[in-house]
């Protein structure tokens, strides 16, 4: 009778084709399944409470969202693009690379700034897309996604390569970890330094190809300001 064990699986399947709500089915499920397992209610809930604890930094980023939220609400957006308005020649691509420059910076210090949700799409997709009109005016909406899929990118970039360039970064330790058990005698201070290079090859990679999508930019709007005279 240990298959009697798998019946967490088919209350999950009928929730799920019957659309019943989603968190109550996968309570019911794991309460089920752990009561045909000889579980009593005291080691169900002591179970999972443990489980909520340990995983407690994703709660805390669940949170992060409604906070982003209600600060694009009042005005976060809208100051942000003020600020760009205000500094004259910043064109999306210089936007960009510097904040993948600010972004590997961070990574050095073993400062996280979020990512996608918190500050990618409140605050420099934003920002980017307010140096571009500022300075070539209205853009078409293709532009509009490039601009919003290189800020993204750039946070990819930035967030991937810069990560281990923190000595004390979990990346870096699993790396030593893994290389000293294979035997290769290395430092976790070399293994930052390489990734310290890779960084600035990426961050010179990126800032090239932006300088490219300011000069297509220019080339097209310029153009179009020319045949509007």
């Amino acid at each position: 009778m240990e298959w009697i064990k798998l019946i967490g699986i088919l209350i999950i399947l009928v929730g799920f084709i019957f659309k019943f709500d989603t968190i109550a089915v996968v309570i019911v499920a794991a309460l089920s399944t752990a009561l045909v397992s000889g579980m009593s209610l005291y080691e169900f809930f002591t179970m999972l409470g443990e489980a909520f604890v340990n995983n407690r930094l994703v709660t805390i980023f669940l949170l992060t969202l409604p906070m982003i939220g209600l600060s694009e609400r009042f005005g976060l957006r809208q100051q942000a693009v003020i600020l760009i308005k205000k500094i004259k020649g910043l064109t999306p691509g210089k936007f960009i690379t510097l904040y993948t420059a600010l972004r590997e910076l961070a990574g050095l210090f073993g400062i996280r700034l979020s990512g996608h949700p918190q500050f990618v799409r409140p605050i420099v997709n934003p920002m980017a897309q307010a140096a571009a009109k500022h300075t070539y005016g209205d853009i078409s909406k293709e532009d509009e996604d490039n601009i919003k899929a290189r800020a993204a990118a750039n946070e990819n970039f930035a967030n991937f390569f810069a990560q281990n360039t923190f000595i004390a970064s979990a990346g870096v330790l699993l790396i030593y970890g893994t290389l000293k058990d294979l035997g290769y005698k290395v430092s976790d201070a070399s293994i930052a330094r390489m990734a310290l290079l890779v960084a600035v090859i990426a961050l010179i990679l990126s800032a090239v190809s932006n300088w490219l999508f300011d000069k297509k930019l220019a080339k097209k709007y310029n153009k179009i300001k020319g045949v509007d005279k």
